[in-house]
């Protein structure tokens, strides 16, 4: 590790907590405490109020700010993949912000690092992404954005269309489709609703916040269905409940001593498949 990126990471280190031990410092950066002791004192000489001594621990003083836009190499490929990514996927409105982003960083980069966001070799192509889904997810955007409901036609696995109103909370990327979280007025529960799926859409009502339909309230809901034949998703949940009294269908896909938050955060690295078990089942 260079020594100017360790001095930003104990810089960086020092921001989240009140106090860190030299002991603390070194070992996150895998380096001896004296050099965390000398590079601690380098700081402090170069007008970085850093406060606290050898044996007690370090902290920063007034409010200190590091400059806004230091980056490694990794960082900036990390940076540049993502943004390609929300061009080759996102809707129009994220694709232009992602464009301005990356003209944000280019300008503030160190001279080494110049150019180095044209050259990353990683890339998401984006020819199989059609026009119409990038106007659902751009409209779906503004309806979380703005707290509206949206009349969505939908079309199941069963081919059989219908048409919803509801109140969408998040939007899920799969690495091969999107899906919408949202409440469904007419099961009057949470259902996921795949975005290639869909046909026209419209803006609504806004929702009055007291009914308190939230993404957190989906992520608490044990992995709502994606929607269906009702018949089926009426069949599939009877009788069907573990010991602790939960559905095992809402079940499916969490491990032991997993919750419904953590594997929605864990499945994102999968494949979308319809059917049942929470925000779109996953296959490998």
């Amino acid at each position: 590790m260079r020594r100017a990126d360790r001095l930003f990471r104990i810089v960086q280190m020092l921001r989240k907590k009140r106090l860190v031990t030299a002991a603390a410092l070194a070992s996150e950066l895998e380096v001896h405490v004296r050099t965390v002791y000398r590079d601690v004192r380098d700081l402090a000489r170069s007008g970085v109020p850093v406060a606290g001594e050898a044996g007690v621990g370090y902290a920063l003083t007034g409010g200190y700010e590091l400059p806004p836009l230091m980056f490694t190499e990794d960082e900036v490929e990390a940076l540049t993949l993502g943004a390609r990514v929300v061009m080759a996927w996102g809707d129009g409105e994220l694709e232009s912000a992602a464009v301005r982003a990356l003209a944000k960083i280019e300008a503030v980069l160190p001279p080494r690092l110049h150019g180095s966001l044209e050259k990353t070799p990683l890339h998401a192509p984006s020819f199989h992404v059609s026009p119409r889904l990038r106007t659902t997810l751009e409209l779906l955007r503004r309806a979380i954005r703005e707290g509206l409901k949206v009349e969505i036609g939908y079309v199941d696995k069963q081919g059989a269309p219908t048409t919803r109103t509801t109140v969408p909370v998040g939007l899920f990327f799969w690495g091969t489709t999107w899906s919408l979280a949202a409440w469904c007025e007419l099961r009057q529960a949470y259902r996921s609703f795949r975005l290639d799926r869909m046909g026209e859409c419209a803006l609504g009502a806004r929702v009055p916040p007291e009914e308190g339909r939230t993404l957190d309230a989906f992520l608490s809901s044990w992995g709502p269905q994606e929607e269906t034949d009702p018949k089926a998703a009426r069949s599939a949940s009877k009788g069907r409940n573990d010991k602790h009294g939960l559905r095992k269908s809402s079940l499916r896909g969490v491990t032991p001593r997993e919750s419904p938050r953590a594997n929605a955060q864990r499945m994102p690295a999968q494949r979308i498949t319809s059917g049942k078990g929470g925000p779109g089942r996953a296959k490998k």
